[in-house]
């Protein structure tokens, strides 16, 4: 494993100001140059970055994570890593990875100390990331719930909201399993299935 073709590879993308940190700007171009997916719609780069074991803070790679990242993933060149994309499928995880993954994304995609994501940002990477692994017309209507929602209290949604989403969606397939006087579910989960109720009627 070549180390300094690495730090090379991480120079490529390295923040101008801070060669510490490739901030979104680093990784987009690292997207559409090398390894040419489009990082606002390929849910692989978040897998990428997930795998690469960006923690540090949201929205950015340290160069230390990367290089412990790539050794990991046992590439050191550009075309290595584009070799590696169709390993970073979302299909290959398994539930409690995909759990962490999905976790992942709620934090990489905070901004700054924010605790929340805005609800139009989330509108977008729900369908992202849980494509394949939640029926079509399930994200649809959750989407679409989100965005008609004129309750102010969804306008930045809680990492507990994000999470239970998936959870409700592995344990409850059918709406006709739902028992609202009986669940544990957040408040935008009932008001989510009523949504759809109405819609159905």
């Amino acid at each position: 494993m070549d180390t300094a073709a690495i730090d090379l590879m991480f120079d490529e993308i390295a923040d101008e100001d801070d060669k510490s940190i490739a901030t979104m700007e680093g990784i987009c171009q690292l997207c559409e140059k090398h390894l040419e997916i489009d990082p606002m719609e390929d849910v692989r780069i978040l897998v990428l970055v997930w795998k690469l074991g960006a923690r540090n803070k949201p929205g950015q790679v340290a160069r230390e994570e990367w290089a412990d990242g790539c050794r990991k993933l046992d590439v050191d060149s550009m075309v290595k890593l584009k070799e590696h994309l169709p390993q970073l499928e979302t299909g290959f995880l398994e539930q409690a990875e995909f759990r962490d993954f999905f976790k992942f994304c709620f934090h990489f995609n905070r901004e700054g100390t924010h605790k929340t994501l805005p609800k139009e940002l989330v509108v977008e990477l729900i369908p992202m990331t849980l494509s394949g692994r939640v029926a079509p017309d399930r994200l649809q209507s959750f989407t679409e719930f989100l965005g008609q929602s004129s309750d102010t209290s969804y306008d930045k949604v809680t990492l507990d909201q994000w999470t239970s989403f998936l959870d409700f969606c592995v344990e409850c397939e059918d709406f006709a399993d739902y028992d609202e006087g009986n669940s544990a579910w957040p408040t935008m989960i009932d008001d989510y299935v009523e949504y759809v109720e109405h819609m159905q009627r």
